[in-house]
């Protein structure tokens, strides 16, 4: 296991099951053994992240670019941007829509993902 990694020597990969959107797989359970999920995704202007619920995990995003809407149950919508961290409790319902600038979110998921 790599101690130190470059993230521009990492791969962009497809998401598993969201056409046109991009993750690049920075810490993971497989690979290193911890129990967490670091990645990035790349969410082009004009993509949505559908509406969907993480059962096991807590999701945590902190938006390094670009600008978009969040929608979490039970909070409503918010602008997703550089300067906004946000986590999404276990089993909440969320999306991302409304985006007008190519997102790039850094994002963690505790537990890992599987």
């Amino acid at each position: 296991m790599e101690i130190v990694r470059k993230v521009d020597t990492l791969p962009w990969a497809p998401h598993p099951v969201i056409p046109g959107i991009m993750i690049k797989p920075l810490i993971s359970l497989k690979e290193h053994k911890l129990d967490v999920t670091c990645m990035l995704v790349n969410v082009p202007a004009g993509r949505e992240v559908p509406e969907h619920i993480h059962e096991k995990q807590d999701d945590i995003l902190y938006p390094l670019k670009g600008k978009g809407v969040m929608w979490v149950d039970g909070v409503g919508d918010f602008a997703l941007e550089p300067g906004v961290i946000v986590k999404v409790p276990i089993g909440t319902k969320h999306k991302i829509f409304d985006v007008e600038e190519e997102l790039l979110i850094y994002d963690v998921f505790f537990p890992a993902l599987i």
